[in-house]
């Protein structure tokens, strides 16, 4: 091999690690909402197992808080990876903390 060779060989592993370090463009999202459906819902519960998590979504239908027994309308269940779980419990807190800046603090 001549010293150009080996001066060529040591050059493209470099070329070739400064090209994966690059970060990718961000892509545009389309977002469809041709299926997209509007609800309210004033009670949400959560479970989990190892591969999902599980929301239930609904409406408290008792008016009367004295009585024993809560009426709720489950609505919706959205079940997600733990991965997208994290990212929208991610997302959930930057909104409240947004929320709280703008119109106050929120009781528990």
């Amino acid at each position: 091999m001549s010293e150009a060779d080996k001066s060529e060989a040591k050059v493209e592993p470099s070329k070739k690690r400064v090209e994966a370090a690059r970060p990718q463009q961000a892509q545009a999202v389309n977002w469809n909402t041709s299926s997209l459906h509007s609800s309210y819902a004033n009670f949400c519960s959560a479970n989990s197992t190892r591969e999902e998590v599980v929301l239930n979504f609904g409406v408290n239908k008792t008016w009367d808080r004295r009585g024993s027994q809560v009426e709720v309308e489950l609505n919706h269940r959205i079940m997600l990876s733990p991965f997208a779980a994290k990212r929208l419990a991610e997302l959930m807190s930057k909104l409240v903390n947004e929320y709280e800046a703008r119109y106050g603090s929120l009781s528990e």
